[in-house]
């Protein structure tokens, strides 16, 4: 330093650094708890020394524009890739929970019970084939079995109608989402290209893009002005600088599809692109899942509506009047029913397989109900019985495998979560003791000053 007056400027800059770094540190202490902080830090370098007398002198300290933030990119790619998988296996596991409910057959009231009743009433016409009371028994029976049939199906039609409108929710989040995240774009822009750095505003956009992550799979990356590109889809563009494009819904086959809407007013479909986030997994249950569940149960309707009216309408079958009538009405779990024939005239249905022989004859109801233990389903592989119950199976798998996938994500995302905290976490213990050693240094700073004041006195005594 060239003169007492060097010492002066020494001491100011190194206050003014050390209050800086105290404010700093403050601020990692009060955002301790703050969701998505990454903890800051004042570099502190030495200002440019000078020849004084053929020697070079050091000037003392100062700090540089830009704060240091502790980040890890490729920790938070890793991040939001986990958590638009737990998205994904989070909806799914959402929209199983509730699928299973409607395959409840513990209770005895499922539809397993439901066919079981059917069949022994089937056995109980055939013990008395004449009988008024096994007839009306008969026609409840069924009545109940065609009610539980079609109570199931619009329970899961209904399901389906749900996650439309959680697959609208989630759309309506993803557009705010992403016009936050343009804002914030052109912010940070703003404020870097003037040589100050914008971590607040860069953890908010972190934040909101790991937000984004858990409703739909994206594609993002950050150019040299700061400027974060987000995709979805098959490349269509979320974010772009400060532009931002949305997404929007519209009834496609009965259930809400997912479009992307370009800037010249076109729509493009990428419901079937989408492959991770809620969005994922609502659709994946709404159009794969439950879908395969109505056909498996269509399929079980239509069968039994075939078999049974093959015996009981042709000529294998006739009823105490002499009639030959379907015993069933519709196609499948939508619509199938007792002919209104049969319920107001149970004596229309067909126990007997020989006109001749009637009202004794049973044979028609015995191969009716023998039909219980018949290989029907499946290309004559299964059983009615064996085929529901492999239904309400494959139920319980997909349960359990939602539920695996979920509890393994939150285990992936909780770890990641722990190595981000301890890069970017604020550390109390830390931070106190960062504060006590920029406090120390904020003292002796200013004790130099006061030391230089008394040299000034000293020097400016001697001129008195």
């Amino acid at each position: 330093m060239p003169n007492v007056y060097g010492l002066l400027n020494v001491g100011q800059t190194a206050l003014l650094a050390q209050q800086k770094a105290i404010d700093i540190t403050g601020n990692n202490i009060a955002n301790v708890n703050t969701p998505g902080y990454s903890r800051q830090q004042l570099t502190l370098v030495q200002k440019t020394p000078v020849r004084v007398e053929g020697m070079t002198m050091s000037t003392g300290v100062t700090s540089e524009t830009r704060i240091q933030r502790f980040y890890d990119q490729f920790l938070v790619a890793q991040l939001n890739s986990e958590k638009d998988a737990l998205g994904r296996w989070d909806a799914q596991k959402n929209v199983m929970a509730k699928t299973e409910i409607l395959f409840d057959e513990v209770s005895g009231y499922g539809l397993n019970g439901a066919m079981s009743d059917f069949w022994n009433a089937w056995q109980n016409v055939a013990n008395n084939p004449s009988g008024h009371v096994e007839r009306v028994s008969l026609v409840n029976t069924t009545q109940y079995l065609t009610s539980t049939f079609s109570q199931l199906r619009g329970s899961l039609t209904s399901l389906q109608e749900d996650i439309d409108d959680s697959v609208d929710s989630a759309v309506t989040q993803i557009n705010i989402i992403t016009s936050q995240i343009a804002d914030l774009n052109l912010k940070i822009i703003q404020v870097e290209s003037g040589g100050h750095n914008a971590n607040d505003f860069r953890d908010q956009r972190d934040s909101l893009a790991n937000d984004l992550s858990t409703l739909i799979d994206i594609e993002s990356f950050e150019d040299g002005d700061g400027n974060l590109t987000i995709t979805a889809g098959s490349g269509q563009p979320l974010v772009e600088i400060g532009n931002d494009w949305t997404l929007s819904t519209a009834n496609s086959g009965g259930v809400q599809h997912v479009y992307w809407n370009s800037s010249n007013g076109s729509t493009t479909d990428i419901t079937t692109t989408i492959s991770g986030g809620e969005l994922k997994g609502f659709i994946y249950g709404r159009d794969t899942l439950i879908n395969g569940y109505l056909t498996d149960l269509d399929s079980l309707a239509s069968t039994l509506i075939t078999q049974v009216n093959t015996l009981h309408s042709t000529s294998a079958g006739y009823g105490l009047d002499g009639t030959q009538n379907n015993f069933f009405t519709g196609s499948d779990a939508s619509d199938i029913a007792v002919n209104t024939a049969i319920v107001s005239n149970p004596n229309k249905i067909a126990a007997a397989s020989d006109s001749a022989q009637l009202p004794g004859d049973n044979t028609n109801a015995i191969a009716i109900a023998n039909l219980q233990s018949a290989l029907t389903m499946s290309g004559g592989a299964a059983t009615f019985d064996n085929y529901y119950t492999a239904l309400v199976g494959e139920v319980g798998q997909d349960v359990l495998s939602s539920n695996f996938n979920y509890e393994h994500e939150v285990t992936m995302v909780n770890h990641l979560e722990q190595r981000r905290q301890e890069i970017s976490g604020v550390s109390l213990d830390e931070e106190m003791v960062n504060m006590i050693q920029h406090q120390h240094a904020y003292n002796a700073a200013a004790r130099l000053i006061t030391m230089t004041d008394e040299l000034l006195d000293t020097l400016l005594s001697l001129t008195r």
